[in-house]
């Protein structure tokens, strides 16, 4: 299998599969359920939304602040303009190939702010484990909540949590099994892997030498807030969802962090998954697919509007003289 056709399923599969769940459930309803649904996304209340698509960018914002912290420990000081381009960017990245943006954010730091790769891709690394914490914290929360709902959905979808722990353990297991005969071995091929493992560890480490630990935790936390609170608000903009619980919303934010990752940009996915939740916890299938959609939606213009800009200015804004 050729290198073109494999980066070619790479893309395409994540898209069809998010293209064929919107085409499914379209079809799988009745024309009723369909107008139902686009008009509650018709008469949601734009000004929640744009409440929202505020939130969101401010998270973003927060994200490329915070990416400073880490920099600095290794000795590079860059402009927060660029940090914030090459988050947005690597966003945009995702909608094309799932997963690309971390590494395309940091060959943007490379290229506009000298930063070695490895390094910056360490330091990435570094604050996705940060933000990890926070979303198993949050998940903690939600069960806590919802335990009886949630345990009884992933029943009824037959998904087994003490399986995906296990595999990931595996992995785990592996990883470090792979490291160990890396690290002994003077095979060509592998001392340039230990030379980039050598620069991502000196730029996860930059998480420990922080200076100003205290301003990382706090934008971390000021991050998941909005991601928290955008969610909230976007609640408001439909009238059957604007009464729904923290925990239904809660459980249905956690269903959507894990969903957007599944496809590119979680097109299909994350309206169904989000919307599945809601029904669960007794909400009317229009509301809340309707909901699923208005949430991702604002959430894609945040990233197509800044991440087109970012593209176009990256460029310009480093050239000037």
């Amino acid at each position: 299998m050729s290198k073109k056709f494999k980066k070619f399923l790479k893309i395409s599969i994540p898209l069809f599969l998010g293209i064929f769940l919107v085409w499914y459930s379209l079809q799988s309803s009745t024309a009723q359920e369909r107008a139902s649904l686009w008009q509650s996304i018709v008469d949601a209340n734009k000004f929640w939304i744009a409440i929202s698509f505020v939130l969101g960018t401010l998270s973003h914002l927060s994200r490329a602040y915070r990416w400073k912290f880490m920099l600095e420990p290794m000795g590079y000081t860059t402009r927060l303009p660029n940090r914030f381009m090459a988050v947005m960017v690597a966003y945009l990245a995702n909608f094309g190939i799932p997963r690309s943006g971390e590494v395309l954010r940091a060959a943007t730091l490379t290229t506009y702010e000298k930063v070695p790769f490895e390094k910056g891709f360490g330091t990435i690394i570094s604050e996705r484990v940060a933000d990890l914490l926070i979303l198993m914290l949050i998940i903690g929360v939600a069960l806590i909540l919802q335990t009886d709902d949630l345990l009884g959905y992933l029943h009824d979808q037959n998904i087994k949590p003490v399986n995906t722990l296990l595999i990931f353990l595996g992995l785990v297991v592996l990883g470090v099994l792979g490291l160990t005969v890396i690290k002994r071995s003077n095979w060509g091929p592998f001392k340039k892997i230990k030379k980039l493992a050598k620069g991502l560890l000196e730029g996860m480490r930059s998480i420990l030498n922080m200076r100003q630990k205290w301003a990382f935790i706090g934008h971390t936390i000021f991050i998941w807030s909005m991601y928290l609170c955008m969610f909230f608000v976007i609640k408001l903009s439909v009238p059957e969802t604007a009464d729904a619980t923290p925990g239904t919303i809660l459980a249905a934010f956690v269903v959507g962090s894990f969903a957007v990752s599944a496809t590119n940009g979680g097109i299909g996915v994350y309206p169904l998954a989000v919307g599945g939740i809601l029904m669960f916890f007794g909400i009317e299938s229009h509301a809340a697919e309707a909901l699923g959609w208005i949430s991702w939606a604002t959430q894609t213009a945040v990233v197509l509007l800044f991440g087109g800009l970012s593209f176009i200015l990256l460029p310009l804004f480093n050239n000037r003289k």
